[in-house]
């Protein structure tokens, strides 16, 4: 009984499912970040929400909070539009809508009516939703590959890059980025898999540092004209990279954004706008014919070095000052490089501080990318040549999924470092002295970057379907970006843009009439006395062979008729009819009388079919 005017007991089906909501919204909450402000704002709005259902009582307050756990979920949708946390979304709007109606209706824990209501009521707004989805201007979604310094370090991206003070480099098979290409197309060979992502120019004769913050995100100044749109036949990568905090994102170097927040640097970093400490999708082409960044000319700090560091290593490029060019220097150091027997490792031991580098290219000779990269960059610059450091990711997995599109899986595993020449001509060139080492890993197994891939086991398989299920939802959903809207209206419209926001309006309209028209059709399906409407599908059946009811004629006694056509009827006859009297005449039918009137009903109806074809059988056999 209610506790008193307006009250509401806490039993039923609503208490559940609003706290069964509040769970969900809670699991949602797990993955955002706590830098961003609305990240807090949807915290602060669950925290609330769940304070709220705790000391609702009342119609209206329980109300408030289903509406309040609406808003969370969309708050949430546009927070996290990933495949598995929109999911989550789904559900929780699911439930969040059952719980509304088990109020509004005032049911027991009849959760399967309810869900199935709650389920047409998303179905109906299907419609609108799609409309709004291709029509109304998208929101952005609101959203550190730390290899960090010290004796000990795991695989990964930093804006800076010091290998001599790394002991020992632990690899991390934490996911980075994934890449997939045109529907049908493949990626390039596992030796020309290069991802770019930070370009280290400034060196202080230990670390190497990027010349622009790029933990920063670019400035923001006037909002960047949208590139033009992929032409047709042009491929096109899709990225979907995880949280780093770098604003420089994985690309191959060659291609055209096709997104206004993508900035390209005249050093080649491809920078995103969005905030990097959440996951980041955006589009390139695959080719482009621009020579952008590869030729343009180096600066003076591409020839910047302290001097008197490393003495040994200064002298040996002294050498090479007196070739002619720089492609004679790059070869000269090329062949001494390749004749030296240098060894690839991920413990190395930490360099000494003074004249670090010295004491790898004449002594240890060990060492991992870093300290490949780091000693033949610094001998470039001896010789006089323009060389930078370039960090990013190196191979990379192919995966093909049974049902989606095939993608390149990048780890952290796979963080790799290689050197950029200036040729005379030809612009900057990749040079990867890795690849000259014994036991590079990429020549030794197929495995790429810092350490070697592990074999992949059952759940590595279930993962990998289920990222390429992510891709190709990011394809459909995270894809369809500002720019793409504006071509879809530019082909709707033309020159009538000017009348989209009268083309939202009547699509909605027709929308929501459609809905509320097929919401309608559904109650009415389910309307009624569920026993009666069993019963008139059982006698349709009959009805459709010749056998209706006269007038005045009871229930037992048309099965007795029916008995007598059909005697192989005579026990699911009497199991249906016997179970209809009772529930009919014994008190209101509860959910087990009306699924046991569903079953008896079926079966009588599936053994009359039999029996027609059967018949049927004999009479073609016998005519």
């Amino acid at each position: 009984m209610p506790d008193g005017p307006g009250l509401l007991p806490m039993s039923g089906a609503a208490a559940p499912l609003q706290w069964l909501t509040m769970g969900l919204l809670a699991v949602g909450l797990l993955g955002l970040s706590p830098a961003l402000s609305l990240s807090l704002l949807a915290f602060g709005l669950a925290v609330l929400t769940a304070l709220k259902l705790r000391e609702a009582r009342s119609l209206e307050e329980r109300r408030v909070v289903a509406l309040l756990q609406l808003v969370c979920a969309g708050l949430l949708a546009a927070l996290r539009p990933e495949l598995a946390p929109s999911l989550l979304q789904g559900l929780a709007i699911l439930m969040a809508l059952a719980g509304l109606l088990a109020l509004e209706l005032g049911a027991g824990p009849d959760w399967k009516a309810l869900l199935r209501r709650s389920l047409q009521v998303l179905l109906a707004a299907m419609p609108i939703a799609l409309v709004l989805f291709l029509l109304l201007p998208r929101l952005m979604p609101f959203t550190n590959f730390g290899a960090g310094q010290g004796m000990g370090a795991m695989t990964g991206l930093s804006d800076s890059m010091e290998p001599g003070s790394i002991a020992r480099l632990a690899v991390s098979r934490q996911a980075a980025a994934r890449v997939a290409f045109p529907l049908g197309g493949e990626p390039p060979p596992l030796e020309q898999r290069y991802w770019r992502v930070m370009v280290h120019e400034r060196f202080d004769g230990r670390s190497w540092r990027s010349a622009a913050p790029s933990f920063a995100r670019p400035a923001a100044g006037q909002p960047a004209p949208p590139p033009p749109p992929a032409a047709p036949g042009e491929g096109i990568q899709l990225w979907l990279i995880e949280p780093s905090g770098l604003a420089a994102v994985p690309w191959s170097g060659s291609g055209r954004p096709l997104s206004a927040d993508l900035n390209l640097q005249r050093s080649g970093e491809l920078l995103n706008r969005a905030p990097g400490s959440q996951r980041r999708v955006y589009a390139l082409t695959e080719k482009s014919d621009q020579s952008g960044w590869r030729t343009a000319p180096p600066g003076p700090i591409d020839l910047l070095l302290p001097l008197g560091e490393n003495p040994r290593l200064e002298a040996l490029a002294a050498g090479w000052r007196r070739l002619g060019s720089n492609r004679e220097r790059l070869d000269a150091a090329t062949g001494w490089f390749r004749g030296q027997p240098f060894r690839y490792t991920l413990e190395p031991g930490a360099l000494p501080r003074q004249a670090p580098l010295d004491h790898f290219l004449f002594e240890s000779r060990l060492g991992f990318c870093g300290h490949y990269a780091s000693a033949f960059t610094t001998l470039m610059r001896a010789a006089g040549v323009p060389a930078r450091v370039v960090s990013g990711y190196r191979g990379g997995q192919w995966v093909q999924p049974v049902g989606g599109t095939g993608y390149v899986d990048l780890r952290q595993a796979d963080a790799h470092a290689w050197s950029e020449v200036w040729l005379d001509g030809e612009g900057w060139r990749r040079v990867d002295p890795t690849a000259w080492a014994a036991g590079d890993p990429l020549a030794r197994s197929g495995a790429a970057g810092a350490g070697s891939r592990a074999g992949g086991g059952p759940l590595d398989w279930i993962q990998q379907q289920w990222w390429g299920l992510d891709i190709a939802w990011a394809r459909w959903w995270l894809g369809y970006d500002g720019e793409q809207q504006q071509a879809l209206v530019a082909r709707l419209l033309g020159d009538r843009s000017h009348l989209l926001g009268v083309v939202v309006l009547l699509a909605v309209a027709v929308s929501l009439a459609a809905g509320l028209g097929g919401l309608g059709w559904l109650g009415r399906r389910r309307r009624g006395d569920p026993l009666r409407l069993e019963l008139e599908r059982t006698l349709r059946a009959f009805a459709r062979q010749g056998m209706a009811p006269a007038a005045g004629e009871t229930l037992p006694v048309f099965a007795q008729r029916l008995q007598q056509r059909w005697p192989a009827l005579s026990g699911p006859l009497e199991a249906f009819v016997a179970h209809y009297q009772q529930q009919r005449f014994a008190g209101v039918p509860g959910p087990i009388g009306r699924r046991q009137a569903r079953r008896l009903g079926r079966a009588l109806r599936r053994s009359l079919r039999a029996g027609n074809r059967s018949q049927n059988a004999v009479q073609r056999e016998h005519p």
